[in-house]
Protein backbone atom coordinates (compact mmCIF):
# COMPACT_ATOMS: atom_id res chain seq x y z
CA UNK A 1 0.00 0.00 0.00
CA UNK A 2 1.24 3.46 -0.84
CA UNK A 3 1.04 5.34 2.43
CA UNK A 4 1.97 8.65 0.83
CA UNK A 5 -1.41 8.71 -0.90
CA UNK A 6 -3.35 8.36 2.35
CA UNK A 7 -5.26 11.37 3.56
CA UNK A 8 -4.20 10.82 7.16
CA UNK A 9 -2.93 13.93 8.94
CA UNK A 10 0.78 14.18 9.68
CA UNK A 11 0.16 15.73 13.10
CA UNK A 12 -1.96 14.69 16.04
CA UNK A 13 -5.68 15.42 15.75
CA UNK A 14 -8.12 15.60 18.66
CA UNK A 15 -11.01 13.21 18.07
CA UNK A 16 -14.34 12.58 19.75
CA UNK A 17 -13.94 9.19 21.44
CA UNK A 18 -17.69 8.57 21.61
CA UNK A 19 -17.91 9.04 17.86
CA UNK A 20 -14.96 6.69 17.30
CA UNK A 21 -16.41 3.93 19.46
CA UNK A 22 -19.93 4.15 18.02
CA UNK A 23 -19.30 1.04 15.84
CA UNK A 24 -18.04 -1.20 18.62
CA UNK A 25 -19.74 0.39 21.61
CA UNK A 26 -16.53 0.06 23.58
CA UNK A 27 -13.65 2.56 23.69
CA UNK A 28 -11.08 -0.08 24.62
CA UNK A 29 -12.08 -2.40 21.80
CA UNK A 30 -11.82 0.47 19.33
CA UNK A 31 -8.36 1.40 20.61
CA UNK A 32 -7.28 -2.25 20.39
CA UNK A 33 -8.47 -2.47 16.77
CA UNK A 34 -6.65 0.72 15.81
CA UNK A 35 -3.52 -0.38 17.71
CA UNK A 36 -3.36 -3.76 15.97
CA UNK A 37 -3.75 -2.14 12.58
CA UNK A 38 -1.07 0.43 13.45
CA UNK A 39 1.31 -2.43 14.28
CA UNK A 40 0.60 -4.06 10.91
CA UNK A 41 1.24 -0.79 9.09
CA UNK A 42 4.44 -0.20 11.05
CA UNK A 43 5.79 -3.62 10.07
CA UNK A 44 4.93 -3.00 6.40
CA UNK A 45 6.66 0.38 6.39
CA UNK A 46 9.72 -1.01 8.17
CA UNK A 47 10.02 -3.87 5.67
CA UNK A 48 9.72 -1.47 2.72
CA UNK A 49 12.37 0.82 4.20
CA UNK A 50 14.71 -2.09 4.91
CA UNK A 51 14.37 -3.38 1.34
CA UNK A 52 15.13 0.04 -0.14
CA UNK A 53 18.11 0.64 2.14
CA UNK A 54 19.47 -2.86 1.49
CA UNK A 55 19.96 -1.89 -2.17
CA UNK A 56 22.54 0.68 -1.09
CA UNK A 57 24.39 -1.54 1.35
CA UNK A 58 28.06 -1.82 0.51
CA UNK A 59 30.45 -4.01 2.38
CA UNK A 60 33.59 -2.19 1.26
CA UNK A 61 34.73 1.31 2.12
CA UNK A 62 35.28 3.54 -0.89
CA UNK A 63 34.78 7.11 -2.07
CA UNK A 64 31.39 6.36 -3.60
CA UNK A 65 30.03 5.65 -0.13
CA UNK A 66 29.40 9.37 0.40
CA UNK A 67 27.14 9.55 -2.64
CA UNK A 68 25.31 6.35 -1.70
CA UNK A 69 24.86 7.73 1.77
CA UNK A 70 23.05 10.78 0.37
CA UNK A 71 20.58 8.52 -1.39
CA UNK A 72 20.00 6.62 1.84
CA UNK A 73 19.40 9.90 3.64
CA UNK A 74 16.82 10.95 1.04
CA UNK A 75 14.98 7.66 1.40
CA UNK A 76 15.03 7.96 5.18
CA UNK A 77 13.69 11.53 5.01
CA UNK A 78 10.86 10.38 2.77
CA UNK A 79 9.80 7.79 5.33
CA UNK A 80 10.15 10.26 8.21
CA UNK A 81 7.72 12.65 6.49
CA UNK A 82 5.04 9.98 6.14
CA UNK A 83 2.16 10.05 8.63
CA UNK A 84 2.77 7.87 11.66
CA UNK A 85 1.22 4.38 11.62
CA UNK A 86 -1.26 5.16 14.40
CA UNK A 87 -2.56 8.18 12.48
CA UNK A 88 -2.94 6.11 9.31
CA UNK A 89 -4.74 3.35 11.23
CA UNK A 90 -7.09 5.84 12.90
CA UNK A 91 -7.92 7.42 9.55
CA UNK A 92 -8.59 3.98 8.04
CA UNK A 93 -10.89 3.16 10.97
CA UNK A 94 -12.80 6.44 10.60
CA UNK A 95 -13.22 5.81 6.86
CA UNK A 96 -14.42 2.24 7.50
CA UNK A 97 -11.52 0.58 5.67
CA UNK A 98 -10.58 -1.78 8.52
CA UNK A 99 -12.24 -5.18 8.73
CA UNK A 100 -12.51 -6.47 12.28
CA UNK A 101 -14.51 -9.04 14.17
CA UNK A 102 -14.90 -10.13 17.76
CA UNK A 103 -15.28 -13.93 18.08
CA UNK A 104 -16.65 -13.57 21.64
CA UNK A 105 -19.52 -11.37 20.44
CA UNK A 106 -20.19 -13.71 17.52
CA UNK A 107 -20.41 -16.65 19.89
CA UNK A 108 -22.89 -14.77 22.11
CA UNK A 109 -25.12 -14.06 19.11
CA UNK A 110 -25.22 -17.73 18.18
CA UNK A 111 -26.35 -18.83 21.64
Amino acid sequence: MDYKKTNAPTTTVTRDMMELCSDTGNVYETVAIIGKRANQISVEIKNDLSKKLAEFASYTDNMEEVFENREQIEISRYYEKLPKPDLIATQEYVEGKIYYRNPAKEKEKLQ
